[in-house]
């Protein structure tokens, strides 16, 4: 008993979405990135969390550009509100708080110094997360 062409486009169709599926969930459920990085011959545990969350806090507010104490302003606050597991990263994320509080504290006199020099902390650990 053999198929009619009606069948046989419904069991094509089946097989096609179901091939389908797998593909998107095969590739959805690949990762190329490595849980832990070699450097030095020491096993590293990945900061790119801790990056992406500081990143996160640092774009959000007024445009640093335009109103640079404002700015400071807004990310004093949700600096200290992330918890870090990567401490050198956290210690330097305090003082990238501390600085920017001093810095809006004074208006913008005073502090330019050490707003520079704590987001160069944080950009040694998180390239480019303090810009």
């Amino acid at each position: 008993m053999g198929l009619g062409f009606k069948s046989r486009r419904r069991w094509l169709f089946a097989l096609f979405a179901v091939a389908l599926a797998s593909v998107a969930l095969t590739a959805c459920g690949s990762s190329s990135h490595p849980s832990t990085k070699r450097a030095a011959g020491f096993t590293v545990p990945p900061i790119d969390a801790p990056c992406q969350q500081v990143a996160a806090v640092l774009s959000d507010g007024p445009d640093p550009g335009a109103d640079p104490v404002g700015y400071a302003q807004a990310q004093v606050l949700q600096l200290r509100l992330l918890k870090l597991s990567h401490s050198k990263l956290a210690d330097a994320v305090d003082r990238l708080a501390w600085a920017y509080e001093r810095f809006s504290a004074s208006d913008g006199r005073a502090g330019t110094r050490a707003v520079n020099a704590a987001q160069n902390a944080v950009n040694v650990i998180c390239p480019g997360a303090a810009n």
